[in-house]
């Protein structure tokens, strides 16, 4: 039998719903607008090129960068990292990342360390948790980068960007950051935290459509950073060989210009209700539903279980296999999760959860707060069915 109600508590996935405001940006950048940006001079082409470069500018506010041209669009976070991994690392180098790092890190990685990149990868804690210090022993004489994510996809834990950020420039080592499950879910300021890369998605925590993300470049860093692509930009159309500056350089081929105006559209919504407001809720939907589950008989949660953790629970049920479930929260209460490795199979095995994985609770600023008790009321209801 159907549920009566669905309750989507899988935003570190993609967030859904989105606000009004970015469907409404994509459907007019589809009627109204519709040209290529940059690739002529009549009235439509340029207005599609006012709404890439607003988006640019709202990214640029949201992350504190000067210049909204150190934004580069790309079609997902993937990407972005790929951009940086790729651009950035030869044989020979030595790059060091964590145990907590999504496939999008690992797999780029694995690939180049067949090509003589070194690579080193610190153990974290089962909690969920990076040691600084554990990096610092890492760094050797040819170390060019440390690739780090800023909220694990698995456990929801923040982890210590700024130490390490600072850490890295002391050894003059370059830091790359992946803001997939940050960037929205909490304030971020890249002159504050000291990277020189910022990876980020927009279907999740911006609120943007799928198909949407990019990455910022710190200043200077695009002398020595290769395009993966190189291709028609609009720009410099009487040379053959690919354009030197931002963000041409990196922005190869059609822009998704209806997407990328969602995207500015779900940013500017972030913008209008303030990125403290926007991350002291989801802090708080995840205090409810952590204090809420902390008294359930037969479920073990996952994370430091504390303020460090943001937005993302994932557990496990005595006698239950993730899959089932998640399965059961979807047929019988309709409620929306993910299970499984979440595509990080690293951080499963740090946490001791491979190969089966865990159910992922991931909420929104747009989710609320009877949503999460209604989560917790489920799970009471499955485990003493079960007991």
């Amino acid at each position: 039998m159907k549920p009566e109600r669905m309750v989507y508590l899988d935003n570190a996935a993609s967030s859904w719903p989105k606000p009004k405001e970015t469907s409404e940006a994509v459907l007019k950048a589809l009627l109204e607008v519709g040209a290529n940006p940059g690739r002529s001079g009549h009235r439509l082409s340029q207005e599609a090129a006012r709404l890439i470069y607003e988006a640019r500018e709202a990214l640029a506010e949201l992350f504190g960068v000067e210049d909204p041209l150190r934004i580069v669009f790309t079609k997902n976070v993937t990407e972005a990292l790929n951009i940086a991994l790729y651009g950035l690392l030869k044989p020979g180098d030595h790059v060091i990342t964590s145990s907590f790092e999504h496939n999008s890190v690992m797999r780029p990685l694995r690939d180049l360390e067949k090509k003589g990149v070194e690579v080193t990868v610190i153990r974290g804690s089962p909690r969920g948790e990076i040691d600084p210090e554990d990096i610092r022993r890492a760094i050797k004489p040819n170390t060019k980068l440390i690739a780090l994510v800023h909220l694990s996809n698995v456990t929801g834990t923040i982890m210590p960007v700024k130490e390490v950020a600072t850490l890295a420039k002391g050894y003059g080592v370059l830091f790359l950051v992946d803001a997939a499950q940050s960037a929205g879910t909490v304030r971020i300021k890249v002159r504050e935290l000291g990277v020189d890369l910022l990876a980020f998605t927009g279907h999740k925590a911006l609120f943007g459509p799928q198909g949407t993300g990019g990455l910022y470049i710190g200043e200077g860093i695009e002398k020595f950073l290769e395009p993966l692509m190189r291709g028609g930009t609009g720009s410099r159309s009487e040379e053959e060989s690919q354009p030197s500056f931002l963000p041409d350089k990196y922005e190869s081929g059609t822009p998704n210009t209806p997407g990328i105006a969602g995207l500015g559209a779900g940013v500017g919504f972030l913008l209008k209700e303030g990125m403290e407001r926007v991350e002291a809720k989801k802090r708080q939907l995840t205090k409810t539903f952590l204090e809420g589950i902390r008294g359930l008989k037969g479920i073990r949660p996952f994370g430091t279980l504390d303020d460090s953790q943001v937005g993302i629970v994932s557990l496990r049920v005595e006698g239950m296999e993730p899959s089932e479930l998640a399965a059961v929260l979807d047929e019988k209460y309709g409620i929306l999760v993910r299970a499984g490795l979440h595509c990080a199979p690293s951080a499963h095995r740090t946490i001791g959860t491979f190969p089966e994985g865990t159910v992922r609770f991931s909420f929104s600023y747009l989710n609320e707060e009877e949503e999460v008790l209604y989560a917790i009321k489920a799970l009471s209801e499955i485990t003493s069915t079960r007991r």
